[in-house]
């Protein structure tokens, strides 16, 4: 197979996904390569391309290829690496490089395939189901019975927070965005699913839940932040990890003015109002975090555990070519896309 990846140069629109071709890296000490079958395509990834993700610039700048998750067989490995050896077939997380035939990931960051699972459906998890375990199990802790209300249910990070806020016992509240989401947000574990495209969101919330909910989980921004914060019990939780309602449905490029409106309208949480409403707000950004051993191996002992056990499912996965990385961020910019996209080279 010819060595190629996914290269960025500029921050635009989708006609910046580039594919060029690539030599197949070398693994250094306590490092392994990956000959990738699957890709997962993340939201971040379009903020990548878009130039406004904050880590990207931090520790890659520009070029960069974009991609946090991979699943392929094991091509090689470093001369102290003992435990995975070539031929294995693998899944793991990377911060950036992902969008490639061949990815180089620290031996911590590598893990071995479900059983029964498909290269698309182990790409499509790691990112999505890491972030949402580190949100609700990490951060919010509910109790059993607990009233969680989840925005985007039927996504990926939605759909791994139904999942595992059942496994905590919690009454699991879904938001989706149109009536083809529904069922699929009720089988992942949502006692009620709230369709925002016909149902007042608010109103229907509040009467699934008149005591307010005890965590809400958000990543849309300003359109609903606000909101969500209004509707915490006391004591209530809102976790933020994502601002989409910021960026553009369509087109590829962020609109700038749009940008500064909607950051002039971002709620300003004040301790002082915390403290007297007696709730909490919390944020993160899972492509910090990778570098933590103890997080990441935590995290995914306890989900390969619920895997293993079949409490956890594999996302819903749609495909692309390599080829086709274009297609796949317009559809996932769209917010019609149901589970995870995932690119195949």
């Amino acid at each position: 197979m010819r060595a190629r990846k996914v290269v960025i140069h500029k921050a635009g629109g989708h006609e910046r996904l580039l594919i060029e071709p690539m030599s197949v890296p070398e693994p250094g000490a306590g490092e392994v390569v990956i000959a990738t079958e699957a890709v997962g395509v993340n939201y971040a990834d379009c903020v990548v391309r878009m130039g406004l993700y904050a880590s990207a610039r931090e520790y890659v700048g520009w070029p960069i290829t974009p991609g946090f998750e991979v699943a392929g067989t094991v091509a090689a490995v470093g001369r102290d690496v003992t435990d995975v050896s070539p031929g294995m077939r693998v899944f793991g997380v990377t911060r950036f490089d992902g969008y490639a035939t061949h990815v180089r990931i620290p031996r911590h960051q590598v893990f071995a395939l479900p059983a029964g699972w498909t290269m698309a459906q182990a790409a499509g998890f790691p990112a999505v189901f890491l972030t949402a375990y580190y949100a609700l199990w990490e951060l919010a802790h509910p109790k059993p019975g607990a009233n969680v209300l989840v925005h985007s249910a039927a996504g990926g990070v939605g759909g791994a927070l139904l999942q595992i806020g059942r496994i905590a016992g919690c009454r699991m509240v879904g938001v989706v965005g149109g009536p083809h989401k529904v069922a699929v947000a009720r089988e992942l574990g949502a006692e009620v699913v709230i369709d925002k495209s016909r149902e007042d969101l608010w109103v229907v919330a509040q009467h699934a839940a008149p005591r307010g909910y005890d965590v809400v989980l958000d990543a849309n921004g300003p359109s609903t932040l606000r909101e969500s914060y209004r509707h915490l019990a006391s004591p209530g939780k809102l976790i933020i990890y994502g601002f989409h309602s910021m960026l553009p449905r369509q087109g590829g490029r962020p609109n700038f003015a749009r940008l500064a409106w909607d950051w002039l309208r971002t709620p300003r949480f004040n301790p002082l109002a915390l403290t007297n409403d007696n709730t909490s707000v919390l944020a993160f950004n899972l492509s910090y975090l990778f570098e933590s051993r103890g997080v990441l191996q935590e995290a995914m002992t306890r989900l390969l555990g619920w895997v293993e056990a079949g409490r956890l499912v594999a996302p819903r996965v749609t495909t692309f070519p390599l080829d086709q990385v274009a297609d796949a961020h317009r559809a996932l910019e769209s917010g019609t896309t149901v589970g995870k996209l995932v690119l195949i080279p």
